[in-house]
């Protein structure tokens, strides 16, 4: 702050005295202090969640004290202006353990200590001298709307309840979904001007412009780096398990994967979406030996690696990331997290299904199998292309279940929380549908594969 010109004056805390109370209440009482800040003669108090669209100079034409009115009696001290006096705010310590709050905070207490606040008058800043000079100065004056536009009631009826263009300060006052966090600005529309404004700062320091962080810009760059080292890692060891690999360099293997799977699509033809015909060569024997219950535990262990991934995401990204970055980082490690879980679970499934046909050991080439080396390769490709559908599938519809509102142009609330949760309703069937199938076609080439032939690739992750 000192490098943006900001004169910095460290305070003491002023110690919340209500028990109850909202944690984060803790130290809003220390908001008190500037009624006591007498080296100024007029202070114009701002909350961290405010930003300032257009020039605030005519706030310190104010009298004694102003606020703005929210919910047509409670003042709200978003947006203040004091005339600092050493007498008032000793008066507020006197009565700070006494009088209410109906927050548990600061705002609560002003609404008791102003009680006739209400029926202030509104102050009107391009009122004439001669006027100013006739009246005496009123105590207490009503900031309008324009100096706290309440991001609240405006997703209320999707729009300013005042002109835009007149705009001075916007409060953003959701709870929760405050405009430095990067999730916020795929809800919001007004948070928008906050990233308008954000984008628009200059360096005050290496690095701090367009209101990035250094570290953060740090962070970022491990977080995307680290999947896609574990993605290389992994591509390399399935590689090394293919049959085919023998006679390529490591300088080639992405390319070799890449001929590999299209010669797999081609050869199938038509991609076959159901999880038990892509085995249809499999004795129904086979298919008899799957557990009744693995299909009701793969759709659970599914949804909650799910869940474990969208809160293991949430905890590493950054939280003031600029949106799209924290909305791509989202989305790669939700990706990778989930990838790991369910597809551990799959190979899980796998070995499971190859121990019981292993534990038989009644089964032989000759009986189990009746189709030629030919449709064995054709069987493999089927699956793997089934998978990469499954994969593809969930993948695509967790972008569009978020994004879809963004898509379509909807700026209210409800409404884009109405289209995400239909999305979320249809990739959660998917997910269902798609858990179920893909522990089944694992468990069955777990029996396929019983004695590890040779040339076979090893069940990792999806495939």
């Amino acid at each position: 702050m000192h490098a943006d010109g900001w004169i910095v004056e460290k305070i003491s805390l002023l110690a919340n005295p209500n028990q109850v109370r909202p944690s984060r209440f803790w130290g809003v009482y220390t908001k008190l202090k500037i009624f006591n800040m007498t080296d100024y003669k007029k202070v114009v108090y701002l909350d961290a969640d405010t930003i300032v669209v257009k020039n605030i100079e005519d706030l310190f034409k104010c009298s004694k004290f102003c606020a703005n009115l929210k919910h047509s009696e409670r003042l709200n001290s978003g947006v203040m202006v004091v005339e600092p006096s050493e007498t008032i705010f000793n008066d507020m310590m006197s009565k700070v353990n006494t009088l209410p709050s109906y927050t548990g905070g600061d705002q609560g207490f002003l609404n008791s200590y102003y009680s006739n606040f209400p029926n202030a008058h509104v102050f009107e800043p391009n009122l004439p001298q001669e006027v100013l000079r006739s009246r005496p100065t009123p105590e207490m004056e009503r900031l309008s709307t324009l100096y706290n536009a309440d991001v609240g009631l405006y997703m209320l009826a999707n729009k300013w309840m005042v002109d835009e263009s007149e705009l001075r300060v916007i409060h953003y006052t959701l709870g929760p979904l405050k405009p430095w966090d990067w999730w916020t600005s795929w809800l919001l529309k007004p948070v928008d001007i906050w990233q308008n404004v954000r984008e628009r700062l200059q360096d005050s320091l290496p690095g701090t412009g367009g209101g990035r962080n250094p570290n953060d810009d740090l962070i970022v760059k491990i977080l995307v780096l680290l999947p896609l080292v574990a993605l290389i890692f992994c591509s390399y060891q399935s590689c090394l398990q293919t049959r085919w690999y023998s006679n390529t360099s490591w300088r080639s293997l992405i390319c070799d994967q890449a001929r590999h799977l299209y010669y797999k699509i081609k050869s199938v033809g038509t991609i076959n979406y159901t999880g038990l015909s892509t085995l249809n060569a499999v004795n129904l024997n086979h298919q008899s030996k799957i557990p009744v219950f693995l299909g009701g535990i793969s759709i659970f262990v599914c949804f909650l690696a799910a869940v474990i991934s969208l809160a293991l995401a949430f905890a590493i990204v950054p939280r003031q990331v600029m949106p799209w970055t924290g909305l791509l980082l989202m989305y790669e490690w939700i990706f990778t997290i989930f990838i790991l879980l369910f597809g551990s679970y799959l190979h899980f499934i796998f070995k499971w299904g190859k121990s019981m046909a292993t534990q038989a050991g009644s089964f032989s080439d000759s009986e189990s199998f009746d189709y030629s080396s030919k449709d064995h390769q054709w069987q493999a490709s089927s699956s793997d292309v089934t998978a990469w559908f499954y994969g593809l599938g969930m993948a695509f519809l967790a972008v569009i279940a978020p994004t879809l509102p963004c898509i379509l142009g909807v700026s209210a609330l409800f409404l884009r929380l109405g289209l995400m949760v239909v999305g979320g309703l249809i990739l959660a069937s998917f997910m269902t549908y798609a858990a179920e199938h893909l522990a089944i076609r694992s468990f069955l080439r777990g029996l396929e594969n019983k004695d590890g032939a040779r040339g076979s690739r090893s069940v990792c992750l999806f495939c």
